[in-house]
């Protein structure tokens, strides 16, 4: 049987995988490890719940509730707010753990349910394997005056906005911003925070119909927000994904700024402000080249981890370290946030823009994105691709050529039998050339019908 928790909790079609039976489950299993196995004997445990306005998750939600009230989990019910808001308000109400039900930027008929330990901070896969084990065990089924309380938490969203507010270096007066909230998580909660931090807001994508959410909007889709941009003469625009952990950015020519050029600009920032432990920026090894070479230049280091933004939260929790995240948006501020936190992102990048008078192009030209080649070849032996002698030499000629103007990566996929060749040069001929030749190599020495 394959492990039900993939990279970022459970996820799937809603009422395929993701059932009101299988909601309930998992959270009488959570119940067990994040909650009684937890804490002092005779206190009953907390839990706060949130999620994003999909549909299901209304039907999925009052399992999930119904599940922990039922093994003597008292819950707090936050409605529709953002993953990182739900994070915050498990470390501020000092609950024993959280629960945020969402499938962050896919589309409305999937969801999901993710976990959040105590402090706000995600799971081990140990203690995810511990409450996948559970759900063979009998539920803990307290009767009497011991079963669970489900109360509203009235002040849930206040406490949030509070929050992000007292982040800010530099307000925003004076800026004109376009806000895309993809019909999410953060429709109500981040035009209230931009427009309290001062800004002169547009807002588009912040009318969730529960079936809507990431429909040709919000960081998947950012032509709206271009157009929107450029039509009304804005200094910038942000946007959020579906459970508004992310954040990408268009300057004012409609130009799009990705998570590593926010990073750069962040990273630089709180390295002038003595706020970047070990002056360190954590980033994946698909971020650009152009960030290592940027920040290289800035007398700031990165620290490269595998994909995965779980990977960039573990190596910042080992060393300490302030700033992390990835291209697609997903950016950790540690001093405010225990997860990617989109809304905090948007914020402390326009603050940049407010406070250094200088736009956001100009800003992000800091970093020059390297061209970036990414093919997939299929069907291979993905399992070879470090060891074959004919793969080394071709990555080692290749790397060879560009020196260290440009980067070449080979990854295996995690879920199929595919291996994904990326190279990034000087000039996208080269970067085509060279990804070309690597992908030949890779299906001449280790399709999978001649691996033999």
């Amino acid at each position: 049987m394959s492990r039900l928790f993939g990279t970022d909790g459970v996820r799937g079609l809603a009422n395929g995988l993701i059932t009101a039976e299988l909601s309930l489950q998992l959270a009488q299993a959570a119940a067990v490890v994040l909650g009684h196995n937890t804490v002092e004997d005779g206190k009953r445990p907390t839990a706060v719940i949130a999620r994003d306005p999909r549909i299901s998750g209304g039907f999925i939600g009052a399992a999930v509730e119904a599940g922990l009230a039922s093994s003597g989990i008292d819950v707090y019910d936050a409605g529709v707010l953002p993953t990182p808001a739900a994070a915050f308000l498990v470390a501020d109400l000092k609950a024993d753990f959280g629960v945020m039900i969402s499938a962050s930027h896919n589309a409305a008929p999937d969801n999901g349910i993710k976990f959040l330990a105590r402090g706000g901070q995600k799971l081990d896969d140990t203690v995810e394997d511990a409450i996948e084990m559970q759900l063979k065990n009998p539920a803990h089924m307290p009767t009497g005056a011991d079963v669970g309380r489900i109360q509203r938490f009235a002040d849930a969203e206040d406490r949030y906005v509070l929050h992000l507010l007292q982040t800010l270096p530099h307000r925003l007066d004076g800026l004109k911003i376009v806000l895309d909230c993809a019909n999410g998580a953060a429709s109500g909660c981040s035009p209230e925070v931009f427009a309290a931090a001062g800004a002169d807001i547009i807002v588009i994508g912040a009318d969730p119909d529960g079936l809507n959410i990431n429909d040709g909007c919000g960081s998947t889709y950012l032509e709206k927000l271009q157009e929107t941009v450029l039509a009304n003469n804005a200094d910038l625009g942000i946007a959020h994904d579906g459970d508004a952990d992310r954040c990408l950015a268009v300057d004012h020519e409609g130009t799009v700024v990705d998570g590593d050029e926010i990073m750069a600009i962040l990273a630089v920032a709180m390295n002038a402000a003595d706020r970047l432990k070990d002056n360190t920026l954590v980033a994946t090894v698909m971020s650009n080249l152009g960030l290592k070479l940027a920040l290289r230049e800035a007398g700031i280091s990165v620290r490269e981890t595998g994909v995965g933004d779980r990977y960039v939260l573990e190596a910042m929790r080992k060393g300490s370290y302030s700033l992390g995240g990835e291209q697609s948006g997903h950016v950790i501020i540690a001093d405010h946030a225990t997860t990617g936190d989109g809304v905090l992102t948007g914020l402390q990048l326009a603050a940049q823009v407010a406070k250094t008078g200088r736009s956001l192009k100009q800003l992000a030209s800091i970093m020059t994105r390297l061209p970036q080649v990414l093919i997939n070849v299929k069907d291979v032996d993905k399992t070879a691709v470090s060891t074959h002698e004919g793969v080394k030499n071709a990555v080692m000629a290749a790397q060879g050529e560009l020196g260290e103007t440009g980067r070449v990566l080979l990854r295996p996929s995690g879920t199929e039998a595919v291996v994904r060749v990326m190279v990034e040069a000087e000039d996208m001929v080269t970067a085509e050339r060279l990804a070309d030749q690597l992908a030949g190599a890779v299906r001449s020495h280790l399709t999978l019908a001649s691996t033999a």
